[in-house]
This record gives C-alpha cells, sequence and structure tokens, in this order.
C-alpha cells in the first residue's frame, strides 16, 4: 500500500487530509512539527509527503532537504501564496505546489500524479467487475477491454480515486482536461455519459443538480 506522510501545523487541517486520503485507499501517517517530520523520514520509509512550509522547529524548506537525502517526492501544502516562495520551493526539488484552501479532488489528482511520475502507484483498480491495469492503461469488464478514449480512462480514475464524494464540473474539467473551466459547453456531461454508457454505470455515476458528479458504491 501508499504510504504518505502529512505534515501540517494546523491539527483540522492535517485530520481532514489524512481522512480523505485514507478513504483514496493510502496509509498515511502525520507529523505537527519539521523535527518530528525528519525524524520518521529517516525511521520509516514513504512513497510521498505532503509538506507545509510554515512549520515549528524546521520549516518546510529544511525538512525538504530531509527527504531528498532519501528519493522521497514532496508536494508543498501552504496558504503563502507568494509566487517567489513557490519558485523557491519548485526550484529546491519539491514536485508540485498547491495553496490553501484547496479542494481534495484537487489534491489527490496531484497525489496521484506525482505517484505515477515516481512509478509508485499500485497497478491494478477494482470496482464492481471493472478492473483497470494502470500499467498499461486497460480497463476489462467482465474479463473484456472496455474501448476507452484517453479523456474516458482518466475521467474513470478520477471518479475511483473520490468514490462516495460530489465532484464539480469546474474540478472534473481542470484534472482530465488540464485547463481552466469556462462554464460553457458540454465537453464534461458529454465525456460522463459515454463513460456511463460503455461500463454500464448509469445506477453508480449519479448527477448531482447544479454541482456536477458522484461515483457511488
Amino acid at each position: 500500500m501508499i504510504k504518505i506522510l502529512i505534515v501540517e501545523d494546523e491539527e483540522p487541517i492535517a485530520n481532514l487530509i489524512r481522512m480523505n486520503l485514507v478513504k483514496a485507499g493510502y496509509q498515511c501517517e502525520t507529523a505537527s512539527d519539521g523535527e518530528t517530520a525528519a525524524d520518521l523520514i529517516q525511521e520509516g520509509r514513504y512513497d510521498l509527503i505532503l509538506l507545509d512550509i510554515m512549520l515549528p522547529k524546521l520549516s518546510g524548506y529544511e525538512v525538504l532537504e530531509y527527504a531528498k537525502t532519501v528519493d522521497i517526492p514532496v508536494i508543498f501544502l501552504t496558504a503563502m501564496g507568494d509566487t517567489q516562495q513557490k519558485v523557491k520551493g519548485l526550484k529546491l526539488g519539491a514536485e508540485d505546489y498547491i495553496a490553501k484552501p484547496f479542494e481534495i479532488a484537487e489534491l489527490l489528482a496531484r497525489v496521484e500524479t506525482v505517484l505515477r511520475r515516481y512509478k509508485k502507484t499500485e497497478r491494478n483498480l477494482k470496482f464492481l467487475n471493472i478492473e483497470i491495469d494502470t500499467d498499461s492503461r486497460t480497463v476489462t469488464q467482465d474479463g473484456q477491454t472496455a474501448e476507452l478514449t484517453t479523456k474516458e480512462y482518466e475521467l474513470l480514475l478520477l471518479f475511483l480515486r473520490n468514490k462516495n464524494r460530489a465532484l464539480y464540473r469546474e474540478t472534473i474539467y481542470e484534472s482530465v482536461w488540464g485547463g481552466e473551466y469556462t462554464g460553457t459547453g458540454r465537453t464534461v456531461d458529454l465525456h460522463v455519459q459515454r463513460l456511463k454508457k460503455k461500463l454500464r454505470l448509469e445506477e453508480h455515476i449519479r448527477t448531482i443538480y447544479k454541482v456536477g458528479y458522484r461515483l457511488e458504491c
């Protein structure tokens, strides 16, 4: 199982992140200060670190140096929106940077992207009679290959990583298409409808009025 260290001194935020990552199938540990985080990094083996910058005892930048010695990827989580701070973190070796407040769906999508970049994602995902091999990017249903487009495949992964969670159309569009959602056009709706039809998920992908969609177990 993928193991993630959450380094965040605000307990409610740390607990919220941990709860949602555990629901998504990850194993998590938390640290509330930089010194504890450095000790955990030296003692344990993590696949990814979610790291706040402003921490007691040691800053996130200093903790990043510990993570680099054992080749663990880092995503910075911070309320600091200053561009210089973002550039500094990325130059020091962080894989990504997310400014608070953020949507959990965005966090999960970025976590998946970094883990995939480091080839640490779980190879197989299952939902009902559907199986996904993330290495070959193939989807089978009842043992038969399901012919999905690239966007349909990425949309399915997004739903599986966010089971039972309402996803805004903006979040879906930005996660799958990578651009800014303008609120016009029916790209998201049309792709969701095709995915539901291809995989017979009409009873599981629910439309949420004026919001978006939710994959229900």
